[in-house]
């Protein structure tokens, strides 16, 4: 792969590049926002790796004007900063991903490989999933009830797929971490409830039926329920 690094730490930069090299991956660095933007829109990345905490631009910025100009590029955060909130921010964003430090090598690599599977994943077939009177079109990337668009973010767009796969079925919010985020959220943050709620508000709270009901004590449910 061909990855973008941008890290404003010295050490932590040549550590991370060299450790890619071992696999095999041909690394970029950048020790600021702004080279780090430049970089990552003017050139094509299979990954960006990008630090929430840098010099002239914070990572959130850079990860909106990339997120902004190129839709696909899978990208993971480094933070320093693992509540809810500093996580949402990221997801909001734009950001796939996201890795608290410090971090094991193991778990970066698992990471990696993670998004590349996901991004690699491409489907020639024109895919509508339906639900009542929802319906997400996956290769559009857009959502309909009763036939008025949908804003989503990107993870609200995942997270109601994963739904809508796996209707009338309850998911605890292991599952869901582990199948949306393809991570455990060990950092007791309640970011699966607040995404549902977020998910919820846009999909159910003005049409009928309802679809997304809360199993308490065991996770979630999707579908019409009698």
């Amino acid at each position: 792969m061909n990855i973008l690094v941008v890290e404003d730490e010295p050490k932590v930069a040549t550590v991370l590049r060299d450790t890619l090299y071992e696999y095999n991956h041909l690394v970029d660095i950048a020790p600021d926002g702004i080279e780090g933007r430049q970089k990552a829109l003017e050139n094509e990345y299979d990954l960006i790796i990008l630090d929430l905490v840098l010099p002239y631009i914070n990572g959130i910025e850079v990860c909106k004007a990339v997120r902004h100009e190129k839709a696909k590029v899978p990208i993971l955060m480094l933070t320093a900063l693992g509540s809810t909130d500093d996580l949402v921010k990221g997801f909001e964003a734009g950001a796939d991903d996201y890795l608290v430090k410090p971090f094991e090598f193991k778990e970066l690599m698992a990471r990696i490989m993670a998004l590349s599977r996901r991004s690699s994943v491409v489907s020639d077939e024109n895919r509508i999933l339906k639900t009542a009177n929802l319906e997400l079109d996956l290769d559009r990337k857009i959502a309909r009830r009763d036939g008025v668009k949908i804003e989503l973010t990107a993870k609200e767009f995942i997270l109601l797929e994963y739904f809508m796969r796996h209707p009338d079925k309850v998911l605890s919010r292991n599952t869901i971490s582990r199948k949306v985020w393809e991570i455990d959220f060990e950092t007791g943050t309640n970011i699966v409830d607040v995404y549902v709620n977020f998910l919820r508000k846009k999909i159910d709270k003005a049409y009928e039926p309802k679809l997304l009901h809360t199993m308490i004590g065991m996770g979630y449910y999707f579908g019409v329920r009698e």
